[in-house]
């Protein structure tokens, strides 16, 4: 007896789940700040749905196509050995479809946004799609990670503004460091399956112990980046006080991360609070006249 045709609604749901959709907010609060600062307050509504558009296909165009050229590697990590191209839910030529749909997206975004932006709408997903080929080759995976994160404030400048102000470098240099930081934690949880797939990260690089020694290292120079942004910018003191919080946040996760060095839940839930933390000191800023 064959399984019953799925529902719209389940493919729907398979396909949120191939995504992660729910980890789509991660750089979401950040994006949205970014984008607050850069149009000088509330963008106009053809302006953010633009920008919005061309994040949310930018995330799943890189998601997919690693998805497809990880495949075989997802197969041998239990974490991940129930993903839909492992057990055959998708047929890997779905995955490519839906990443260059995503791609294509992106760039019809890019066209209705200004010239500098389509130029390099090419090279974000270049950037997206090379993460695979970074695993067995360079303990810098995590870095190259952090890399592809820090697109997203000088995306949004040069899609607002049509060019990439110097107050901005100090964002994207603080995103870099945040992500490279998010992107090692969370590879602590694989250690056992990198290893045994013959995979190179930090982690296994450097060891546990001076892992976790690098992680508030890298937490501190972020934060000290996004302070120079959050001055730069105009914030003033609500935005002072927003990378305050976000210090006192990291502060409690790496002494958790001390503790429990794999929990995979760690990861996400500090780097959405960050997100959201520095979002609200925008917004407050806004609210109060600064911007």
């Amino acid at each position: 007896m064959s399984a019953p045709e799925p529902t719209a609604r389940g493919r729907l749901a398979e396909l949120g789940r191939f995504l992660e959709i729910q980890n789509l907010g991660l750089n979401l609060p950040f994006a949205v700040a970014f984008l607050l600062v850069a149009a000088g307050g509330w963008p106009t509504a053809r302006t953010a749905a633009l920008v919005l558009v061309a994040f949310v296909a930018a995330r799943n165009a890189g998601h997919a196509f690693n998805r497809w050229a990880d495949r075989r590697l997802d197969a041998l990590n239990p974490r991940t050995r129930d993903r839909a191209l492992v057990t055959g839910r998708y047929a890997p030529s779905t995955a490519l479809g839906i990443a260059l749909g995503m791609g294509a997206l992106l760039v019809v975004a890019s066209i209705f946004l200004n010239r500098l932006t389509l130029i390099l709408a090419p090279v974000a997903l270049l950037l997206l799609f090379a993460y695979s080929a970074t695993k067995s080759r360079t303990a810098g995976t995590t870095a190259y990670l952090g890399l592809v994160e820090a697109i997203t404030p000088a995306a949004v400048y040069i899609a607002v503004q049509g060019t990439l102000p110097l107050i901005a470098l100090p964002a994207v240099g603080g995103v870099l460091l945040l992500g490279t930081a998010f992107e090692t934690i969370h590879s602590l949880g694989d250690l056992d399956a990198d290893r045994t797939a013959g995979l190179k990260s930090l982690p296994l690089a450097l060891g546990t112990d001076r892992t976790l020694l690098l992680l508030p290292a890298l937490h501190v120079a972020s934060l000290a980046l996004f302070a120079v942004y959050a001055y730069g910018a105009g914030l003033g003191v609500p935005g002072l006080a927003a990378v305050a919080a976000m210090a006192g946040v990291v502060a409690v996760i790496d002494r958790s991360m001390a503790r429990h060095p794999t929990s995979t839940l760690v990861p996400f839930r500090l780097h959405f609070l960050l997100g959201l933390l520095f979002l609200s000191g925008v917004v407050a800023a806004i609210g109060i006249g600064l911007r």
